[in-house]
């Protein structure tokens, strides 16, 4: 376990100086001191890795989102997402990892990255119940429409044919959409 600990810690160090795609496993295992080898008896490969070290900076951001007020409307649920889609879109390699890891087939282990798409519906379902949002369909409804919304906002962040609009603008244009009540 000791090894499994410098290994994620000396990986943390290398995402902190140079990010999360340019990490390579032989940076990893020299500033842990270990065997190449022995980066493969804990990890399956390097995506492995990263499921480990992003789930758990995508539960940090969970955690910031949820330390604040229950936000009422699309622009306070943008914003108390914020961090957490911040990081989601930090760079391009975090965001497909992250779409790939974000399910379970039904072999898989579940992992973190699966549980924080978990977590994310379910905190947006809870949200949902006090917001002043459309009634005629289920918070659970409604707050897997989020989540799909802003995964799309989010992809399009990486497309060049629509960076002249933020990903908050989209989103909230998407939002306003889904989730208020027509008049």
């Amino acid at each position: 376990m000791k090894t499994r600990a410098r290994l994620l810690s000396a990986a943390e160090d290398v995402v902190q100086r140079n990010g999360y795609e340019a990490l390579r496993v032989e940076e990893v295992v020299q500033a842990a001191g270990v065997a190449k080898g022995t980066f493969f008896a804990h990890f399956h490969d390097k995506d492995a890795l990263m499921e480990i070290l992003m789930g758990e900076k995508l539960s940090a951001c969970f955690d910031q989102a949820e330390s604040g007020p229950d936000p009422k409307t699309v622009s306070e649920i943008i914003a108390a997402l914020e961090p957490v889609h911040s990081f989601m879109t930090s760079e391009r390699y975090v965001f497909d990892l992250l779409l790939r890891y974000s399910g379970a087939t039904g072999i898989a282990e579940i992992g973190p990255i699966a549980h924080c798409f978990e977590r994310y519906f379910r905190l947006v379902s809870g949200w949902l119940e006090h917001a002043t949002v459309r009634q005629d369909v289920s918070h659970d409804l409604l707050a897997e429409g989020v989540q799909a919304f802003s995964i799309q906002a989010m992809s399009l962040q990486f497309c060049a044919l629509h960076e002249a609009q933020s990903f908050a603008d989209r989103l909230e244009v998407y939002l306003e959409a889904w989730l208020t009540p027509a008049t």
